[in-house]
């Protein structure tokens, strides 16, 4: 596996972190809740150190938005995840997330690291082998709450809504157009925050 031998390349196929306590899970108050992620990184983080004792603990940040429930941020040298999504969708969280995204953690520090596929052969080479668990590139959560799309479009047949970031793209030129009328999408206010 990349310039490093985990385990033999890791053939063994490891159990997955210990099931947080659901009833526990549930009752997390917000703040609560971020201690409790932050130990499930310091328990997955201690599991890659089993392979790789060299790897340096992630700074965590609860500050992404949108869409995206975790994020290895390499560059600022940690992991970011949504709270949002973590509030409501803890169980997969704490059984999913937080190992993907210190998969990619360890993955970004292997020797040729900065230069694999973020879902490729390594990463899901230590999904499976170190955390036990199907290397899912995607998650299924409903993003509702968590991706404000305030800004209002409208075409013949109805109104959609818009995201600041592809608000800003129609706003540097680019157009959208309905997928039932294909008329294309105008600009109509932004809903008060």
């Amino acid at each position: 596996m990349s310039s490093l031998s985990l385990n033999g390349g890791l053939q063994t196929q490891a159990a997955p972190l210990p099931t947080w306590p659901e009833g526990e899970l549930v009752a997390l108050d917000e703040s609560a809740l971020i201690d409790a992620a932050n130990t499930r990184v310091e328990q997955a983080w201690q599991r890659c150190c089993e392979v790789y004792p060299a790897l340096p603990p992630p700074k965590v940040w609860f500050d992404l938005k949108g869409a995206s429930a975790g994020q290895a941020h390499l560059g600022r040298g940690g992991l970011r995840f949504n709270p949002v999504l973590l509030s409501e969708n803890r169980r997969a969280f704490f059984d999913q997330v937080i190992p993907h995204e210190m998969a990619h953690w360890l993955v970004f520090h292997l020797q040729e690291g900065p230069h694999l596929k973020p879902h490729g052969r390594e990463w899901q080479t230590i999904m499976r082998g170190l955390f036990g668990l199907a290397p899912d590139v995607t998650h299924r959560f409903d993003t509702k709450r968590s991706q404000r799309a305030p800004y209002r479009y409208a075409c013949a047949c109805r109104q959609h809504a818009f995201t600041a970031q592809r608000h800003a793209r129609v706003r540097s030129g680019r157009r959208y157009y309905c997928r039932q009328c294909a008329q294309t999408l105008v600009y109509c206010g932004c809903e008060a925050p």
